[in-house]
C-alpha cells in the first residue's frame, strides 16, 4: 500500500520551443506529471533518468487519500503525460481519467488488464513465461498460492493452460490468511504430498510467506518453489539453500523499469519535435470531473509517439504493442539450489523458454563469475582506497580500506564473482598521450587487458567512454576550487560603525546640520515661535520683551537629543517647527532601527575574508596561481572547454612558470597549504570536501562547482560484466548503501567537527576589541568636556577682571574660592545619614 504519493513536473530538453519559422508551435515547457510512493527509492532513479534527459524536477507531496484531487489539479494545469506507480485502489481512477482525457500514463507497476490505449505498461507480463517454466520442469500437479489484491490475470492463464494440458492445480488465496491459517495450509499440503508450489505475490507479502515456510520447516530437500515475481535477486533465500530446497524465479529490477520509463517519454517528445507535430496546449486544460469529459485533441499524437518508441534500455528491448504492453522482451530465468544461484535460461515471445545447457552454463558464466578471479584496478586516494595502518599484517584485499574498497566488495557480492584489488602502477587515473595515442593509468589497464574492472573515483567522460564502458554514476560531483583557509579578520576599533556604510554616516551628519539650520530659520520667521517672558510682580518689563528659545545652539542641541533618542527640555511651538521636528524624529526612528538590527550581526560574527569566491575571480587576477592534476579529467575539462572564462584559465595554466600542475592530489593539497594563500587547486568537489574535514583543517572549498559529472565503475568495451555491474550499482543506490558509505568515510570519520563547523561566518561572544571604539569616544568626550569647562572658567574670569578692573588671576582665585565651599557643602549633604522615621502604634478604641 502507498503511504503517500509524489506529484512531479519535469521539463525535458526535447520540449524546447521552436523558433519563429513555420506554423508549428511548441510550448516553452512540456509538463509531465509523476506519481510514486512516498520515500520510495524510485525517486532517485527518476532524478537520475531526468539528468540524462536534461530535465528539471519539482516535487509536491500529497496523501494517498487525496490522490484524485492531485490528479485533477495536474490535469487542470495542462499535463502532457503521467509517469509513476499505482496501487490497487488507485489504478482504476488513474486509468479512467487518462482514458477519458486522452492523457498517457506510463507505469512500471504490476500489469493490469485494461483496454485503455492511453496506459503504457513497462513491466512485462509474466504469465506466458511462468507457464513455460512449469512446462520445463514437467509439473503435472502443483499448488498455486496467490494474492487476490494483485489481480487474477496470471492465475486465469495458468488455469486455462491446466485445462488444456490436464494439470492438477490447487489454487489458494492467502489475502486474509492468519498465522494459524498458514500452519493449517502447509499441514494440509504435507498430507497430500504437495511439494511443488508456485507463489504469485508482490515482494512484501512474498517475504512473509517465505518466512512462514522457513518457520514451518517446509524448505528442505524435495521442495521446489517457483516465484512468480520479478525480484528474485532481492529476496534472501539463504535458509532455502542451506536446507536444500530449489527455488526458481525471474529477475527484472524496478529501478531499471523506472529509468526506461522516463527515457520513453524523452524519446517520444524528441521524435515529435523532429516531426514538428503541434502538441501545444491552448486555453484551459479542463476539469477532470466535468460531465461529459472533454478529451485533449493532441493526446492521441502523444499516445502514438509513445507506442512507437523503441530502444535498448536497462530492462532490455523496450517496445510496445497496440495495447500499450511490452512486446519483444526477454526475461532471465534464475534458479537457486544447494550449490548456489545460476541462470538456467531466458524467455522471449518467439523462442519461449530457451534453457542453457548445464555444461555450457558451467563453462561460461559459472566459470567466469565464480571460478575465475577478476582483477579490479584502483588507485590509492583518500578516502577511496587507503592502506591500513597495519597493512603488513594482512594479505590481499584485506590490506586496504576505504569507500571504493567497500564498494568493490558490495558489487562483487551482488554480481557473484571473486576479485583481487591491484593498485595502478603509474598512479594515474587515465589520459591519452597526444603523441603516442596510448592510454595510461586505470583506463590503460582496462584498454590493454591488464584489468577487468576499475573501481575508483574515475570520472565518466566522453573520451574515456569511447574506449571503455561505464556503469551509471555511483557518485555525483563537479570541479571545485580549494584554497588555504584565510585568517579571521580582526575587528577594527570603530567596528560598531560597520552596520552602516561610511556614505550613510556622512549623510546623517549633513542631515543633522541641515535640520538644525532649517529649525533655526523657521523659528526666526514664524511669529508663533516668539513669546513674552513672565516677570515677577512689581518688576518693569523691558520694551523688547519677546524671546525665541531656538537659537542656533539650541537647534543643534534639540536635533542631537532627538537623534540620540533622549529628547530635550525645549520643543517647537509653531506648526512649521513641529513639522521639522516630526520628520526628523521619523528619520531617526528608521535609521536607529536599521542600525540596531544590523549591529548584533556585525559585532558577534567573525568573518574570514576570502580573496577568491569563484572561477571568475581566479581568471581575472594573476597574484594567486592555480592548477589541476597533471593527468585527469579536470585538466581535460579545461583543455576542451569553449567557455571564455575556462579558456582564459587554461591559457594561463599551460603557460605558467613554474608549472601549476601536480602529479597527485596529495601534492596539490600540500602545495595549497604551503603557498600561504598564493596557490589554488582545482579538483573534484568530493575530494575537496573530504580534505576540508581532515587535520590541520586549514583548507576550504570556495564557490560553486564548475561543472556536473559523476564517478562510474569502468569495464573494458564489450565486457560481460557491464550489465551485472550496472544493475548492482542501481540496486545499491536503491538500498541507500551508497549514501551510507559516503557519510561514513567523509563526515563520520571527519577530524574538523561537524560539516558546518568550517563555515566562513561564526557567531561568538563580544570581545573588548569589538566595542573598543565606544570606550574611546566616551573617554574622548569626557576629556573634551573637562577642557571646555576649563576654557569657560578662564573666559569668565577674564571677563570679570575687565569689568571689575582687577587682575585676571585675582578674579580666577576669587571664583575658585567660591566653588570649593559649594562643592564641600554638597559632599557633606551626600554623606550625612538620613533621619529615621519611627512608627508609633495607634490605639483603636473598641
Amino acid at each position: 500500500m502507498l503511504a503517500g504519493l509524489h506529484a512531479g513536473v519535469c521539463v525535458p530538453a526535447a520540449a524546447a520551443p521552436w523558433g519563429s519559422q513555420g506554423h508549428h508551435s511548441w510550448d516553452a515547457a512540456v509538463f509531465l506529471t509523476g506519481f510514486m510512493p512516498e520515500g520510495a527509492s524510485e525517486e532517485d532513479l527518476v532524478t537520475c533518468a531526468q539528468a540524462d534527459c536534461e530535465a528539471s524536477t519539482l516535487y509536491k507531496r500529497v496523501t494517498a487519500e487525496c490522490t484524485h484531487k492531485s490528479v485533477c489539479s495536474q490535469f487542470s494545469k495542462g499535463v502532457y503525460a503521467i509517469f509513476g506507480f499505482y496501487e490497487r485502489r488507485t489504478v482504476n481512477m488513474l486509468t479512467s481519467f487518462c482514458g477519458a482525457l486522452h492523457v498517457c500514463f506510463i507505469t512500471p507497476s504490476f500489469p493490469v488488464e485494461t483496454s485503455n490505449q492511453f496506459v503504457l505498461q513497462l513491466r512485462p507480463e509474466l504469465q506466458d513465461a511462468l507457464i513455460s517454466v512449469i512446462e520445463h520442469y514437467s509439473w503435472q500437479k502443483f499448488v498455486y498460492i496467490y494474492d487476490a489484491d494483485r489481480g487474477l490475470s496470471v492465475l486465469q492463464k495458468v488455469l486455462d493452460t491446466a485445462a488444456e494440458k490436464n494439470w492438477q492445480v490447487t489454487a489458494v488465496n492467502i489475502l486474509t490468511t492468519t498465522e494459524e491459517g498458514y500452519r493449517m495450509l502447509f499441514q494440509e499440503l504435507e498430507k497430500k504430498k504437495e511439494r511443488l508450489v508456485v507463489v504469485d505475490c508482490e515482494s512484501e507479502r512474498l517475504n512473509i510467506i517465505l518466512n512462514k515456510i522457513i518457520k514451518l520447516e517446509k524448505n528442505g530437500n524435495g521442495y521446489h518453489y517457483i516465484l512468480a515475481n520479478m525480484g528474485f535477486m532481492d529476496i534472501d533465500l539463504t535458509k532455502f539453500r542451506e536446507s536444500g530446497a530449489n527455488v526458481t524465479g525471474f529477475q527484472l529490477y524496478t529501478s531499471a523499469l523506472t529509468y526506461d520509463g522516463v527515457r520513453v517519454m524523452a524519446e517520444a517528445f524528441q521524435n515529435l519535435r523532429r516531426q514538428r507535430i503541434d502538441i501545444s496546449r491552448r486555453g484551459n486544460a479542463g476539469d477532470c470531473l466535468a460531465n461529459p469529459a472533454v478529451p485533449w485533441g493532441q493526446g492521441i499524437d502523444i499516445q502514438r509517439a509513445l507506442q512507437q518508441v523503441r530502444f535498448e534500455g536497462l530492462s532490455g528491448n523496450v517496445q510496445f504493442n497496440e495495447k500499450g504492453r511490452r512486446t519483444n522482451y526477454t526475461l532471465h530465468v534464475i534458479e537457486m539450489k544447494h550449490d548456489g544461484i545460476r541462470k538456467i535460461g531466458y524467455w522471449n515471445e518467439d523462442e519461449k523458454l530457451v534453457p542453457i545447457a548445464v555444461d555450457t552454463q558451467s563453462g561460461n558464466e559459472s566459470t567466469s563469475l565464480q571460478n575465475r578471479t577478476y582483477i579490479v584496478t584502483t588507485i590509492l586516494e583518500d578516502p577511496y582506497v587507503m592502506l591500513k595502518k597495519n597493512a603488513n599484517q594482512f594479505e590481499g584485499n584485506e590490506r586496504y580500506e576505504g569507500y571504493c574498497v567497500e564498494l568493490a566488495a558490495e558489487i562483487a557480492k551482488h554480481v557473484g564473482y571473486h576479485y583481487r584489488l591491484e593498485i595502478v602502477r603509474d598512479g594515474k587515473y587515465g589520459a591519452r598521450d597526444p603523441d603516442t595515442k596510448t592510454w595510461n593509468g586505470m583506463v590503460g589497464e582496462l584498454v590493454y587487458g591488464r584489468a577487468d574492472v576499475a573501481v575508483a573515483p574515475l570520472t565518466i567522460t566522453l573520451v574515456r567512454e569511447e574506449v571503455i564502458d561505464f556503469s551509471k554514476p555511483f557518485m555525483s560531483l563537479g570541479i571545485s576550487i580549494m584554497i588555504k583557509k584565510p585568517q579571521k579578520s580582526k575587528p577594527g576599533v570603530f567596528s560598531f560603525l560597520d552596520p552602516l556604510a561610511y556614505e550613510i554616516w556622512m549623510c546623517i551628519v549633513f542631515a543633522y546640520i541641515g535640520v538644525s539650520v532649517v529649525l533655526f530659520l523657521v523659528s526666526r520667521f514664524s511669529p508663533y515661535e516668539w513669546h513674552t517672558e513672565e516677570f515677577e510682580e512689581g518688576r518693569d518689563q523691558p520694551a523688547n520683551d519677546q524671546t525665541n528659545e531656538f537659537g542656533i545652539f539650541n537647534s543643534l542641541w534639540f536635533s542631537l537629543g532627538a537623534f540620540m533618542q533622549q529628547g530635550c527640555d525645549i520643543s517647537p511651538r509653531s506648526l512649521s517647527g513641529r513639522i521639522v521636528g516630526g520628520v526628523w524624529w521619523f528619520f531617526t526612528l528608521i535609521i536607529i532601527s536599521s542600525y540596531t538590527a544590523n549591529l548584533a550581526a556585525f559585532l558577534t560574527v567573525e568573518r574570514m575574508v576570502s580573496p577568491i569566491e569563484s572561477a571568475e575571480d581566479l581568471a581575472k587576477q594573476t597574484e594567486i596561481a592555480y592548477g589541476t592534476l597533471e593527468a585527469g579529467s579536470t585538466k581535460e575539462f579545461f583543455r576542451r572547454s569553449k567557455i571564455a572564462v575556462f579558456e582564459k584559465m587554461w591559457t594561463y595554466m599551460k603557460s605558467a612558470e613554474p608549472s601549476v600542475f601536480v602529479r597527485t592530489t596529495e601534492e596539490g593539497m600540500i602545495r595549497v597549504r604551503k603557498s600561504k594563500g598564493k596557490y589554488a587547486y582545482l579538483l573534484e568537489s568530493t575530494m575537496n570536501e573530504y580534505i576540508e574535514q581532515r587535520k590541520p583543517c586549514d583548507t576550504m572549498k570556495v564557490g560553486g562547482n564548475l561543472d556536473s559529472k559523476g564517478y562510474g565503475i569502468a569495464t573494458p568495451k564489450g565486457s560481460a560484466l557491464r550489465g551485472p555491474v550496472n544493475l548492482a550499482v542501481l540496486k545499491l543506490s536503491e538500498q541507500g548503501v551508497l549514501d551510507k558509505l559516503k557519510s561514513k568515510w567523509w563526515y563520520d570519520k571527519g577530524e574538523c567537527g561537524s560539516k558546518d563547523s568550517g563555515s566562513k561566518d561564526k557567531t561568538s561572544a563580544l570581545s573588548l576589541s569589538n566595542v573598543a571604539g565606544v570606550f574611546y569616544i566616551l573617554i574622548g568626550g569626557l576629556g573634551l568636556a573637562m577642557l571646555v569647562a576649563l576654557i569657560e572658567f578662564c573666559y569668565k574670569s577674564r571677563s570679570e577682571s575687565k569689568r571689575m578692573k582687577v587682575a585676571t588671576h585675582s578674579t580666577a582665585f576669587h571664583t575658585f574660592s567660591l566653588i570649593l565651599p559649594r562643592l564641600q557643602s554638597c559632599l557633606q549633604r551626600r554623606m550625612q545619614p538620613r533621619p529615621r522615621v519611627e512608627s508609633q502604634d495607634i490605639g483603636i478604641m473598641k
